[in-house]
């Protein structure tokens, strides 16, 4: 196994020459080849992913994880759109970041340069596979896409069609590779190749991303986990605040950008939260509540008539605080005001996205809401909309490679100019240095 993922790194290392030196047009008539090629290509990956989601479905595996593994045709249609999108936008390669004359009379430029080779870890999002592919090669980067055992069917055929369309198009033979093995251990092996690979990118579950981590022998960029907060302030608008709140946990259960937990002042418990409860449990999801929002949660229940779904509340653990469900569950605190609700975000949460709903009308609102935007500690924060919003695409970036919640070198969602570093080009007339 070590041999044949050696081998695979060489022929990346090899390629991610020569796709540093190819033009932003023949990239994007890459990217747009291997759109075309992806729905036509359709019926074959459909077929391979429904083995996957067979074989996952007879595991036992929860709903929300089969979410994330299902293709369709216009799940299909969206990664080959999503493709064609990056073709649109700007050449991340050869942008001048600074340009300054040193004392010494040397004109000096800060040039983008891609990273060279990039390795993405994931689990059981095949559709990861073609925004990764796609990234690294909008910024110049060769890939190496190590998929989780559950979608491997799926990730392999998407693979196989984009790195065939990408070298018909002129690209380097190696620019997209794929491991093919499904043992554990070739995730380590990948990690261990200082010198072939240049960043390692993982992207999937607390696990995976804390063994990367502690694991890897090659930078890292870390994409976190999202435990997300909604607080809700006393000046809330209450009508507002259950739409952001309904849209932040039920728009998609199993995604990153999902509320976890949802903070509400208590001097507005009693009135606002039996009916945001209520309106969480028409869509299937558990509580997990302190004290206070367990009463008020009682107080739903008895305004709940005959047909509608049952009201699942339990007492809250200090573990729910931690939990990122992936899951119709949410965790629920009455908090003392604003200065609590911050502390308890940047305890629980994972530095991921925030958001805090209040009246910017009201003064003490007003307050509230800079106070939440500037000391809450995440990759974003929002005052007033859904933490639904943290995406690439939705934030103009394009296809995401991933949702970094570390600090050094990208923060966010980060898509081609993440993937790019930077060089020194130095223009002299004879200087030598004394």
């Amino acid at each position: 196994m070590y041999e044949e993922i050696e081998m695979l790194a060489k022929r990346a290392r090899a390629a991610s020459v020569r796709l540093a030196h190819t033009s932003d047009d023949e990239r994007n008539g890459a990217l747009r080849a291997m759109a075309q090629a992806l729905r036509e290509s359709a019926p074959a990956v459909l077929k391979a992913n429904a083995v996957d989601v067979a074989a996952a479905r007879e595991k036992g595996t929860k709903e929300s994880l089969i979410d994330r593994l299902l293709l369709t045709d216009a799940r299909i249609e969206d990664m080959a759109a999503a493709l064609e999108s990056l073709a649109e936008l700007p050449d991340p390669l050869g942008r001048t970041l600074e340009r300054r004359t040193l004392e010494s009379g040397i004109r000096l430029e800060r040039v983008s340069v891609p990273f060279g080779v990039v390795a993405v870890v994931y689990e059981a999002r095949p559709n990861v596979t073609a925004d990764a592919a796609g990234i690294c090669l909008k910024s110049g980067n060769a890939c190496i896409l190590r998929g989780g055992s559950m979608a491997a069917r799926s990730c392999a055929a998407i693979a196989r069609v984009l790195s065939a369309a990408a070298e018909q198009a002129g690209m380097p033979e190696g620019s997209i590779g794929i491991v093919a093995s499904t043992d554990r251990a070739a995730t380590d092996v990948l990690m261990g190749l200082h010198g072939l690979i240049d960043v390692l990118v993982p992207r999937g579950g607390a696990g995976l991303i804390r063994h990367c981590v502690e694991t890897a022998k090659v930078p890292v960029i870390e994409t976190g986990t999202g435990n997300c907060h909604v607080y809700v302030h006393e000046s809330a608008d209450f009508d507002m605040a259950r739409e952001i709140l309904v849209n932040a946990k039920c728009r998609r259960f199993g995604v990153c950008n999902a509320c976890e937990t949802l903070l509400v002042d208590a001097s507005i418990a009693a009135d606002f939260l039996p009916k945001a409860l209520s309106e969480l449990a028409d869509r299937g999801v558990a509580i997990h509540a302190d004290e206070l929002a367990c009463e008020a949660a009682l107080a739903a229940g008895a305004l709940r008539g005959q047909g509608q779904s049952a009201l699942r509340v339990d007492r809250a653990s200090e573990q729910d605080w931690e939990t990122e469900y992936l899951g119709p569950e949410i965790a629920v605190k009455c908090v003392a005001g604003v200065d609590e609700a911050i502390a308890h975000v940047n305890r629980y949460g994972t530095m991921h996205s925030e958001a805090i709903v209040a009246n910017p009308s009201d003064p003490e609102g007003a307050a509230a809401i800079e106070r939440f935007l500037n000391e809450v500690d995440a990759a974003a924060v929002y005052a007033n909309a859904s933490t639904a919003f943290t995406d690439g695409g939705m934030f103009g970036l394009g296809a995401e490679i991933g949702i970094s919640t570390q600090k050094l070198h990208v923060r966010g969602p980060f898509a081609t100019d993440g993937l790019t570093s930077y060089k020194y080009v130095l223009r002299g007339d004879g200087q030598v240095r004394s």
